[in-house]
């Protein structure tokens, strides 16, 4: 397998948790790695980081690239100013740049997955980056209809039906297609990109108390409610709405494949709380697979070495699963007997 690592913004912990993550890697050994960004400031943070054993080679395109081996992929030949732990306009350039060049690799078939490290979108260039963030800038790029940011740390899994939107305007997005659609790309998802066979969704209310009747909110009595049953009749497993609050603190969240809540920090919150370090981000309904790690920039912390790769190592591995469990996919669809098969072989 090809994967494909963008450096991010190069003033934060993005290339720090990009090499720790690399470091003594016997698992990727028989895979490609490839890195977007710079040989020189992948060279300026391995000068940083201390006690890893990273070898790379800058290659002029990942097409170059070796099993077994870490390229770096020099996007720009720009002396550049690293200037750590600040929001600065140029970093927000060439990751735009890397990210760019890797988008374009994996439309082409050139690498396999690709593995976002963070941006700071005060940074990003208003007039070319028009974007709340990653999710949305690849959801255009890849040309999908729609997406759904997907948090996942072990059994974990929860979604949100708005991504980056202020909340003065969730409840006016909150449509019956719009959940509709979110729920489908998550059904679909769990299935296919995590191999639950009949995955069990629970959906979190709109407002406190999941409306309480009626008294404090219509979202979940005029929206979320007739979805869930329409869904149930067609044999999608949702369940709710519950109340956010409760549904956490009881441990519910437990008993269930996913979980979609209906803003970001309603489904963030809970979930950081829960697996901060551990986690991921995953773009569920995207034509290619991408991950992140789960955490921002990092400025406060970059070029201390004290940044943690556990997420970004993650991100790798998840990348590689769901990339693999895609292609298990097709192939059972494509021959039924293999379907049957690996049933026979699971059963007994």
């Amino acid at each position: 397998m090809r994967i494909g690592i963008t450096t991010g913004d190069i003033n934060g912990i993005g290339p720090e948790v990009i090499l720790k993550a690399l470091s003594n890697n016997s698992a990727l050994h028989d895979h490609s790695v490839v890195i977007y960004g710079s040989g020189k400031v992948m060279a300026y943070h391995k000068n940083i980081v201390k006690n890893i054993d990273v070898q790379f080679s800058n290659v002029s395109g990942a097409e170059h690239a070796s099993n077994g081996r870490i390229s770096v992929v020099n996007c720009w030949t720009d002396d550049i100013q690293i200037s750590l732990g600040k929001a600065e306009k140029v970093a927000g350039q060439f990751a735009h740049v890397a990210l760019d060049r890797a988008v374009n690799d994996i439309k082409n078939g050139i690498i396999d997955v690709l593995v976002t490290a963070p941006i700071n979108k005060s940074t990003m260039d208003t007039m070319s980056f028009p974007y709340a963030g990653h999710t949305e800038y690849l959801t255009t790029s890849f040309g999908a209809s729609s997406s759904l940011m997907t948090m996942v740390a072990d059994d974990l899994r929860i979604a949100v039906v708005t991504n980056h939107e202020p909340i003065s305007k969730v409840s006016s997005l909150f449509t019956r297609e719009l959940l509709m659609r979110k729920i489908n790309l998550f059904y679909h998802s769990l299935k296919i990109d995590f191999g639950r066979d009949k995955p069990t969704i629970a959906i979190l209310g709109m407002n406190p108390h999941a409306g309480d009747g009626g008294k404090i909110g219509m979202e979940e009595e005029e929206i979320i409610k007739p979805v869930i049953e329409d869904l149930k009749n067609k044999g999608v497993l949702t369940y709710g709405p519950y109340a956010a609050d409760g549904f956490f603190g009881s441990g519910l969240f437990r008993k269930f494949d996913g979980i979609l809540a209906m803003y970001h920090d309603q489904g963030l919150i809970p979930f950081k709380t829960l697996s901060f370090g551990n986690g991921i981000n995953f773009t569920a309904g995207l034509p290619y697979v991408r991950t992140s790690p789960d955490h921002g920039t990092g400025y406060d912390i970059a070029g201390e070495n004290k940044a943690d790769e556990m997420s970004m190592r993650t991100a790798i591995f998840a990348a590689m699963d769901i990339f693999n469990n895609r292609e298990n996919d097709k192939e059972m669809k494509a021959n039924p007997l293999v379907k049957k098969a690996k049933f026979e072989k699971e059963r007994y």
